[in-house]
């Protein structure tokens, strides 16, 4: 399965592509303003052209593992991402993508390699047939469709 991996940020959404195998993670060119009509309209291109059959985005949750400023902005963004396409959307714990993605270097864009760490994680919990979305840093997201409001709506 082809998954594509998005690093929410309203200036530039960082992207990671997997291969069709599901197993690596590869940066590709982030996509701007990624919440505007034509960020939505790259996203959308972006999936159908290159086959992705399902979109994981990073859940900027704070170390603690609560909601953080950045937090309702994204499953907002990640709300409108399941209405625009014609894939399931995902949320997944981003905690540590950026630091890894500063240290370790590589070709592509800083977010798109923070893209491609969370992508990394995403793929290792599924490949390990876990039943639960989450990281080792210990939040875990239940799998279905996204909350806009977060865990605090009751929903």
């Amino acid at each position: 399965m082809r998954v594509l991996a998005l690093d929410y940020g309203s200036a530039r959404c960082g992207c990671a592509l997997s291969d069709p195998t599901g197993v690596l993670a590869t940066p590709i060119e982030p996509v701007l303003r990624p919440a505007t009509r034509r960020g939505l309209a790259r996203l959308r291109a972006l999936t159908r052209d290159r086959g992705v059959e399902r979109v994981v985005v990073g859940l900027p949750l704070s170390l603690s593992g609560q909601d953080s400023a950045q937090t309702a902005e994204t499953r907002a963004f990640a709300a409108t991402l399941e209405r625009e396409l014609s894939v399931p959307v995902e949320l997944y714990d981003e905690r540590f993508t950026t630091r890894l993605a500063e240290r370790t270097g590589g070709s592509g864009s800083e977010d798109s390699r923070a893209a491609a760490h969370l992508l990394e994680g995403w793929l290792s919990v599924q490949s390990a047939g876990a039943d639960c979305i989450g990281s080792s840093a210990g939040a875990e997201l239940p799998r279905g469709s996204v909350d806009p409001e977060g865990p605090e709506s009751g929903a």
